[in-house]
């Protein structure tokens, strides 16, 4: 009997749970809904204060900067400079004309090579030259005898003046016969010398050493006198004459260095000095020609090559330089963003000269040589600010100071 009511009565408790189910679990998900409504509410600033945490995080996040982004300091020395433009010549030039009027026999020496002083270039036809010589001479030989004559008619007359044998006009007679026998053979003198000159003239030197440059005659033709014969040029002494505006001048001063580029030499840069300035403006112009001397030991620099550089006219001792677009202004003062350990710093500096060409300012002191400057203006970044530098610092290397460039 008992298990016969155990049996009889479990399907039926069964029944009754499975009747309850549903309710129950519409309570339990009513309860957490008001749960979580209750919380929501009872904490009103937590959506805020995400968003507060979100920002502060996105602040505190640190920067990372390219290499283009900053630059190291480099310590030099900064110049002003006036650019200029101009054709070259050789200081010490000239052109060996004909003092005689004689064929070409021979020229020595061609265009392009190098000559000393004193050395034979040209030879002339000698044939009448000499001719002229010895005729020259021969009337010397006649002086000298005449003057001889002269003065032992001089001797004889001064005897018999004193004997009375002649009278004192016949005497002075005499003695200017002397006298004029004697100049007669100066002149004499004078033309043998004129006539050998003449000789010596055919042969026909270098005046300088240097190099010959042009030849004007050739072997055969005829010269006259003041007829070219060649051109030569000395290039250890170059001038480089330059147009300057005449507003400048007032800054332009002799001494001055000059630093100067001539095409087709590459890399290769070339220096000189202000030797002078012309007193009068160029006709139609209103500039000046400031004249430069350039040594050119090597004489790699020709003449009519075109030259292009600049005169300094100002010049700083070595200190540190930044760009002018690296400076800041904060409170009427000159700063300059620098990075130390990871961090933007406001750095006061005090300036120097100033290159507006090169866009370079050379820092009297606030900076030292090798500190990082930033010398780009990204947004987010100020004093303060947390920065990382680029990792690959072995391959790349930042932003240095750049050398003062020529521009004409």
């Amino acid at each position: 009997m008992k298990n016969d009511f155990h049996i009889a009565t479990e399907p039926g408790r069964a029944r009754r749970f499975k009747r309850w189910l549903p309710p129950l679990a519409g309570l339990i998900l009513v309860g957490a809904a008001g749960g979580a409504w209750m919380m929501f509410h009872a904490n009103p600033s937590g959506a805020a204060a995400k968003a507060d945490a979100a920002e502060a995080a996105k602040k505190a996040e640190v920067q990372e900067l390219a290499f283009s982004d900053f630059m190291i300091v480099e310590a030099r020395e900064l110049s002003v400079m006036l650019p200029i433009s101009g054709a070259l010549n050789p200081l010490s030039q000239a052109t060996v004309k004909s003092k005689v009027a004689a064929g070409v026999l021979e020229t020595l020496v061609p265009e392009g090579i190098k000559v000393a002083r004193g050395q034979v270039v040209m030879r002339l036809d000698t044939g009448d030259l000499q001719a002229r010589l010895a005729t020259q001479q021969a009337a010397q030989e006649d002086a000298k005898a005449k003057l001889a004559l002269a003065a032992k008619n001089h001797e004889t007359n001064q005897a018999l003046l004193r004997q009375k044998f002649i009278s004192q006009t016949a005497y002075d007679t005499a003695e200017n016969n002397v006298d004029i026998a004697r100049a007669a053979l100066k002149s004499a003198v004078s033309q043998v010398d004129i006539a050998r000159r003449a000789l010596d003239d055919a042969t026909v030197r270098a005046p300088i050493d240097g190099i010959i440059s042009k030849r004007f005659v050739q072997p055969g033709e005829k010269a006259s006198p003041d007829t070219s014969l060649f051109s030569m040029v000395d290039l250890k002494q170059m001038i480089l004459e330059a147009l300057v505006p005449a507003s400048e001048i007032p800054r332009v001063k002799a001494g001055q260095p000059v630093r100067f580029d001539v095409e087709g030499f590459g890399s290769r840069h070339f220096s000189g000095n202000v030797a002078r300035i012309n007193p009068a403006a160029e006709a139609g112009s209103r500039a000046m020609t400031v004249y430069i001397a350039v040594n050119n030991e090597d004489g790699a620099l020709r003449g009519g090559m075109f030259a292009k550089g600049g005169i300094t006219l100002e010049k700083s001792a070595a200190a540190p330089v930044v760009p002018i677009s690296a400076l800041r202004q904060e409170n009427g003062a000159d700063t300059v963003f620098t990075i130390e350990h990871n961090k933007i710093v406001s750095q006061p500096v005090k300036l120097g000269l100033r290159n507006e060409d090169d866009g370079m300012a050379a820092v009297i002191s606030g900076l030292a040589a090798g500190a990082r400057v930033m010398i780009v203006k990204l947004d987010g970044i100020k004093a303060g600010s947390a920065v990382k530098l680029p990792q690959d610092t072995q391959n790349k290397q930042p932003i240095t100071a750049p050398s003062t460039t020529l521009k004409g």
